[in-house]
């Protein structure tokens, strides 16, 4: 039978992987238009984050709201330590097609400041538990990213006309042909489609075989709960941002706002979800409670999401911050381990 969970597993990483392969793809070339702050800090966020909004929707529905925060909290905790410490180290090695000295995070300032207030909100907030005030308060907060976003694209996009009318005519129409090529942006959609779709299919037989290989190979409960289960479920978006970051510099920008992006809707879009499912399993007035195991990796979560953070307000980040991200990880398995286990988070 473990076997069995074997092979399954290998088909859908493969399925992953190809999917995954082809968001990127999308991604690259949608950016041409949209800018890479903007395709990778939205479309690309919410397209790899789908599986996981779906998957906090459902126990949050049926009354599993410790299990719905859980997978939140684990999310932040491995992306921003060993998720960036992976794309920093493809991104400035050989790994990568185009290896680069360090990477430019100066232009996500006011993602990092947002990233910091909705750690902090989020927590702070989570001291009493969760309503509806508190989902209507995510959901602002996205509202408010979305906006920004938005407002960044159009004010890059102004720059750049700016500065083209100052060249000659000629560098102005090649400029602007390149663009705005339809049959470019047209493929470049559809294989974004494509890929999200993908994606959306292959994460959760994925997870459940993974899942079903470890316990049926005799791995540790606890190792399932804090290792296995948050790679499995965060496969589609390590994925992506490793094949972004072996692009060059162009791909690791995608792939860093990818990072924050994603981090900021788990901390807005993603809590926001999870109280209205469990609305929708207990009424209006239900109330997500707070415990002291749920409390504990709260904590942890913020206090590490503040330490990636601070490290990135530096002008460029490499490779030994990318060292530094993975002992942050290991550390943070020492102290999960240390913290006692309910893994049944109900």
């Amino acid at each position: 039978m473990a076997e069995d969970n074997l092979l399954i597993m290998l088909f859908w990483l493969a399925e992953l992987t190809g999917a995954s392969y082809v968001l990127s793809y999308g991604a690259e070339h949608l950016s041409i238009k949209y800018g890479a702050k903007f395709v990778g800090r939205t479309l690309l966020s919410v397209a790899t984050t789908l599986p996981e909004i779906a998957i906090v929707v459902y126990a949050a529905a049926a009354g599993s709201y410790g299990t719905a925060i859980g997978a939140g909290l684990g999310s932040n905790l491995l992306m921003m330590t060993l998720g960036l410490a992976i794309m920093l180290i493809v991104a400035t090695t050989r790994l990568s097609k185009a290896p680069q000295k360090g990477l430019d995070v100066s232009t996500f300032k006011l993602d990092k400041i947002f990233l910091l207030v909705t750690a902090v909100v989020s927590a702070a907030l989570f001291l009493d538990g969760y309503n509806y005030i508190d989902g209507l308060i995510f959901s602002g907060m996205f509202a408010a990213y979305l906006a920004l976003a938005v407002w960044e694209m159009k004010k890059e996009k102004e720059k750049a006309r700016t500065e083209v009318k100052s060249a000659s005519g000629h560098e102005v129409v090649a400029v602007e042909t390149h663009a705005i090529s339809g049959r470019q942006m047209t493929k470049a959609a559809f294989a974004f489609a494509a890929g999200t779709m993908g994606i959306f299919i292959g994460a959760e037989p994925f997870i459940n075989s993974l899942q079903g290989f470890s316990i049926e190979s005799g791995v540790s409960v606890i190792v399932l709960a804090v290792i296995i289960s948050p790679i499995a479920g965060e496969m589609p978006e390590k994925i992506s941002m490793i094949l972004l970051a072996r692009k060059g510099a162009a791909g690791a920008s995608i792939a860093v706002a990818n990072v924050l992006g994603s981090k900021i809707l788990n901390n807005t879009l993603l809590l926001a979800v999870a109280v209205f499912g469990a609305m929708y399993h207990g009424g209006f007035n239900a109330h997500i409670q707070a415990n002291s195991i749920l409390e504990s990796q709260m904590i942890l979560v913020t206090v590490m999401t503040i330490a990636a953070v601070a490290m990135m307000f530096k002008r460029e980040i490499g490779l030994k911050i990318g060292i530094v991200l993975a002992v942050l990880y290991v550390a943070s398995l020492v102290v999960q381990f240390i913290i006692p286990q309910d893994l049944t988070l109900h």
